[in-house]
């Protein structure tokens, strides 16, 4: 049985997060290799399928990407997490990444029935941003995605330049902002299925403060249960789920 974490958003525990990922690009479920637009697999034509699956399986969190969105810098498959996020009813909570340069891209995301919506590239450029978004929607309804490659959180969908500089200092801004939350990406290791990188999670899970959701590599029982020792809030799994690496039923049994 994975352990439990104290959830700084309320007085008591919860249960170790577990979301199966649904990537979207042009109404599909995808994965792409290490964040590159060349390098994708299609999986599934049917994402509001695809959800229902995981539901199925357990899973009562869901981490809804809309990589068009991310590339473009606005949200593109706002549609498709509609359709998702409408059709599977509590006890399921989704969390909306991709595009959400803007406060009212966050608020149509929330508005849209997802419990809580993912910022990055904004966040990077403006951390008032930030400090905004938490103010009018509160903490707990708040994520910075912090992606990381070569120690340095990076923005734009990955394609860009944009740099939030050191990733300790771009947290530590954050957390000054009020973020609680921070979805943790290694780069190198996304859809690489070759593990988490432990040291880049425990240096931030270090400040005491953060509640860390690890995404990256991640692609056995094993992974999840480092990722959990590392001191991690939840784990984000996409790869292993769709090529039937790791079985969603017994993690979440797992993770619960």
């Amino acid at each position: 049985m994975l352990a439990r974490y104290h959830d700084a958003t309320s007085p008591g525990k919860r249960d170790f997060e577990l979301l199966p990922a649904i990537d979207l690009r042009g109404g599909r479920v995808v994965r792409l290799l290490r964040g590159s637009f060349s390098a994708e697999t299609a999986y599934a034509d049917d994402p509001v399928a695809v959800a229902r699956s995981f539901v199925a399986e357990g899973a009562r969190w869901l981490h809804l990407v809309d990589l068009d969105g991310a590339r473009t810098g606005r949200p593109r498959q706002s549609d498709v997490i509609r359709a998702i996020t409408a059709g599977l009813g509590q006890p399921v909570r989704c969390q909306v990444a991709g595009g959400l340069r803007d406060e009212a891209s966050v608020a149509a995301a929330l508005g849209s029935g997802a419990a809580r919506a993912v910022v990055g590239t904004a966040a990077l450029a403006d951390p008032a941003f930030v400090a905004a978004i938490v103010e009018a929607h509160g903490a707990a309804r708040i994520v910075v995605a912090l992606d990381v490659r070569d120690g340095r959180a990076v923005g734009d969908g990955w394609v860009g330049e944009r740099s939030g500089g050191r990733v300790e200092d771009a947290l530590a801004a954050f957390l000054d902002a009020g973020v609680l939350t921070f979805a943790v990406t290694a780069i190198e290791r996304d859809g690489t299925l070759e593990g988490p990188d432990l040291g880049l999670l425990r240096r931030l899970v270090r400040t005491g403060r953060a509640r860390i959701i690890a995404s990256g590599g991640i692609s056995s029982l094993d992974d999840i249960q480092a990722v959990r020792d590392a001191g991690c809030a939840g784990v984000i799994v996409g790869r292993a789920l769709y090529e039937g690496r790791l079985a969603l039923a017994e993690a979440v049994s797992a993770a619960r």
